[in-house]
């Protein structure tokens, strides 16, 4: 599937079917296939794979094997990215190194007065108040402000992410 290959895909799908491969194993792996290698490229993967599980999980084999046919198809032919994965693991990284580090205090949730007068909550900016629902906020913590996990591809749904990304950043340093 990696690979673009709907054709080797269906075949090694039979391969492992034949052999008595757990179907349920080979829907688990389509699920984390889809946001690993396809991710955002086709947001609907995810919703695929799921289905092709819940399908083979209900009318069994043999006609397990019709769900999973069209779901490797489908991936197999899907636009291919793997940079939510990549952000995972450089987001997963910053949190080893830095550790727990301090949510901005704008941020935190203030349901006490005494975290009220600690500045909890303080000039919190509500996006839906602002033009676009984008506000002039930091959401990171201060050591990793200037920090970019998720780089979308120009691949599939992910090129619309990138330049709607791009649009968010204009807006918030234009109402710097």
């Amino acid at each position: 599937m990696r690979g673009s290959d709907p054709d080797a895909s269906l075949y090694w799908l039979m391969r492992m079917v034949e052999a008595g491969e757990d179907p349920l194993f080979i829907a688990r792996r389509m699920v984390i296939f889809a946001s690993e290698d396809v991710g955002n490229a086709d947001p609907r993967a995810i919703q695929v794979a799921i289905a092709v599980k819940e399908a083979v999980d209900f009318v069994g084999m043999p006609e397990g094997a019709i769900p999973l046919a069209q779901g490797v198809t489908y991936l197999a032919t899907a636009p291919k990215s793997n940079a939510s994965f990549k952000a995972m693991i450089s987001a997963k990284e910053d949190t080893t190194r830095f550790g727990a580090l301090p949510v901005p205090m704008p941020l935190r949730n203030a349901p006490t007065p005494m975290m009220k007068r600690m500045g909890y909550g303080e000039n919190y900016r509500y996006p839906h108040s602002f033009e676009g629902a984008v506000a002039e906020q930091d959401y990171l913590p201060e050591k990793l402000r200037e920090q970019r996990y998720y780089q979308p591809t120009e691949r599939g749904y992910e090129a619309r992410i990138r330049e709607l990304m791009e649009w968010v950043r204009k807006q918030r340093a234009a109402r710097q």
